[in-house]
């Protein structure tokens, strides 16, 4: 079985699990006592680099990094992400760290709270202000979601290292085909049930996007009530929630190598956030949501209140792949034939925040 690492990132520190064989084995907390929102694992190099988004109660949010694995992290002497002082913002949080590909080897991105993106061009260490996206003309008008105003997606597209995809709660998709030049609102067709106009040009509150393995230009989105996809990047977006015992949730994940094949674990409502029906289950699509399938073996079975967040489901890059989700009960579960069968990793941790996992060789 293909060696995994897989982080974990919690209310109160980050746990790391290293699949051998068949077997799990985690350490940790690291990061003991702060908040890890955000994870990367970037394999683009000679080793792979952690990246770790922390929040400390008491110095504030941090980027560390890490090029063993966890067994040492380093913190750079100057914040490595940090508003500049025209924008008259600080940061209270890193929601989101996404490297490039490999046309990109040394781009690593940053999503923040307030809701900004940020680059860097050393793997992480340091990063820049997006100024465009900063100071386009709509953002006096985006407001804070429920858990804030926060940039929580970045997808880059493999075909092109210029073109960049974000989601911000609650402005919406924004793209960008020019490097970061310029961008646009990309919310065609994504409703936004709870304003006077429900179908406005941004001001959607997407809560994931995630990229179709095969086509870059088919997207899977999970709004605020409403699961969509798009078949032209962005351009227009068509309902694709019919089937699903509700359409409201977080997380959203694609299939690392399938085709139409996407992932997500439905919530019962915004007034109303544990599982759909109170039963653990992830459910699937393989025919880009035309019909969708639960995915229970080895869940629990019995009345069930664990919720997941957005960056709480993931899957790894292996053969058959690895499907893994944590839950605001502190349980981690994990898949490792594509979602069909799911055994218990671990429980009792603290809410969990964001999961990431990859095949490592070694």
């Amino acid at each position: 079985m293909t060696d995994v690492l897989l982080t974990v990132g919690t209310r109160k520190g980050l746990f790391i699990g290293r699949r051998r064989g068949g077997t799990w084995e985690f350490d940790g907390p690291h990061f003991n006592a702060q908040a890890v929102y955000s994870v990367s694992i970037d394999t683009r190099g000679q080793v792979p680099r952690l990246l770790v988004g922390g929040d400390s109660a008491h110095w504030g949010p941090s980027v560390f990094r890490s090029d063993d694995l966890g067994s040492t992290w380093v913190e750079p002497r100057q914040p490595a992400v940090k508003f500049p002082p025209f924008t008259k913002a600080s940061l209270e949080r890193v929601w989101q760290l996404h490297p490039a590909g490999p046309e990109a080897p040394d781009v690593v991105y940053a999503g923040t709270e307030p809701a900004a993106l940020f680059r860097s061009e050393d793997r992480g260490e340091s990063f820049e202000l997006v100024r465009p996206l900063w100071e386009h003309p709509t953002r006096s008008k985006w407001v804070p979601g429920g858990g804030g105003e926060g940039l929580h997606t970045v997808l880059t597209d493999p075909r092109d290292a210029r073109a960049v995809t974000v989601a911000v709660s609650t402005a919406g998709v924004f793209r960008t085909k020019d490097g970061g030049a310029s961008w646009a609102p990309s919310n065609k067709g994504v409703s936004a049930v709870f304003l006077p106009d429900p179908d406005p040009e941004f001001g959607q509150c997407v809560h994931k996007v995630a990229r179709d393995a095969v086509d870059p230009d088919r997207l899977y989105l999970q709004n605020h009530w409403g699961v969509f996809r798009s078949d032209d990047s962005g351009d227009s977006w068509t309902d694709i929630g019919r089937g699903l015992p509700s359409d409201f949730g977080f997380a959203a994940a694609a299939h690392p190598h399938r085709a139409d094949t996407a992932y997500i674990f439905p919530i019962n409502a915004d007034a109303d956030r544990v599982p759909a029906e109170h039963r653990c289950r992830v459910i699937r699509t393989g025919d880009a949501g035309r019909t969708w399938e639960p995915l229970s073996t080895g869940l629990p079975e019995e009345t069930h209140y664990g919720t997941v967040l957005r960056d709480a489901l993931c899957t790894d890059d292996a053969d058959p792949a690895g499907v893994y989700f944590g839950n605001r009960n502190g349980e981690l579960y994990a898949s490792a034939d594509d979602g069909d069968s799911w055994q218990q990793l671990a429980s009792h941790l603290p809410d969990v925040l964001c999961v990431r996992a990859a095949v490592i060789d070694g």
